[in-house]
């Protein structure tokens, strides 16, 4: 039985992609700061990490087939003031410094390292015609800075000769969490909440495809380099927040646009990602061999919905 070792195994997407692994027969082990309260079970065990005091259960590593690191604190979770921007940063580039670090000196099987990395990379549209690839250099803001320094920290694991996959994730549906999560809430009232104009393109990708992706990468040696993790049609956000609306509502809900300057007095810089468009194109994850089960946004929320 192989090993995946998962950072950041306790989210919204690595619990997912746990399940996954483990119905595949892999065996889990989920790096978390506090173990207490979670107990090993068929397929699972836990293992302790702490990044700011430079600890990681070293049998851990030494077991460990393939590194799934999905760790960083959230981006939209808390205003960005200088204290959080700094976490935001610190969170993936260190928890990136650490599984390297340990990689060298600890002995170990590691044949890859799966890595989040986020579609910031990109920054806004420069022409909304014209989809971002992999190829594309990174902007030059907060979010495409963070992204740049997270993707080379882990990337020093492939002069150890391990293979390293980037995936550049975009806007994650979900359930439990997430951008649909804060669509619904107006939607409770019966209003359908448009940030801005919401004619910006939203690059989203279902979670269950999210989580393929992951395991389709980790199987495929061929693999390597950056990858964008989004579907095939990206869409303005306005439509992303109608369909919902009418799947969720039928006829009875409103639209109201939420202006740009009430967004920043709310939110502060982060309205900056809300309100930016970034049209993303998912062709080399397709060429690769992968296939979507949710290619269309209809296909995704008729499932998130039912």
């Amino acid at each position: 039985m192989q090993i995946i070792l998962i950072t950041g195994g306790t989210g919204m997407i690595g619990s997912k992609l746990s399940i996954q692994f483990i119905q595949k027969g892999y065996h889990v082990i989920i790096l978390t700061r506090d173990i207490k309260g979670k107990p090993s079970q068929p397929g699972l065990s836990y293992a302790r990490w702490d990044t700011k005091k430079n600890y990681i259960d070293e049998e851990a590593i030494s077991k460990a087939d393939f590194i799934i690191h999905l760790a960083g604190a959230g981006v939209m979770d808390k205003r960005w003031t200088k204290n959080y921007k700094t976490e935001i940063v610190n969170s993936r580039v260190q928890s990136c410094e650490l599984l390297v670090e340990k990689l060298k000196h600890v002995p170990n099987k590691v044949k890859a390292i799966i890595s989040a990395s986020a579609i910031g990379w990109y920054g806004a549209d420069k022409n909304i015609n014209n989809a971002f690839t992999e190829s594309d250099k990174p902007a030059n803001d907060f979010l495409a800075n963070t992204c740049v320094q997270w993707e080379q920290a882990i990337e020093k694991a492939e002069a150890l000769g391990i293979r390293v996959v980037k995936i550049r994730t975009g806007i994650v549906l979900a359930n439990d969490g997430g951008a649909l999560l804060s669509f619904k809430k107006p939607l409770r009232f019966g209003i359908a909440g448009i940030p801005g104009d919401g004619k910006q393109i939203c690059s989203w990708i279902h979670e269950d495809d999210l989580c393929r992706m992951y395991l389709f990468a980790l199987e495929n040696k061929e693999m390597n380099g950056n990858y964008n993790g989004v579907a095939p049609k990206p869409v303005p956000l306005k439509q992303v927040i109608i369909m919902l609306a009418r799947k969720m509502k039928k006829k009875f809900y409103i639209a109201m646009h939420a202006p740009a300057f009430v967004l920043k007095l709310i939110l502060g810089q982060r309205s900056t990602e809300i309100l930016k468009s970034t049209n993303v194109s998912c062709n080399k994850i397709k060429n690769a061999g992968f296939t979507f089960i949710y290619p269309s946004l209809e296909a995704a929320l008729s499932d998130l919905t039912k």
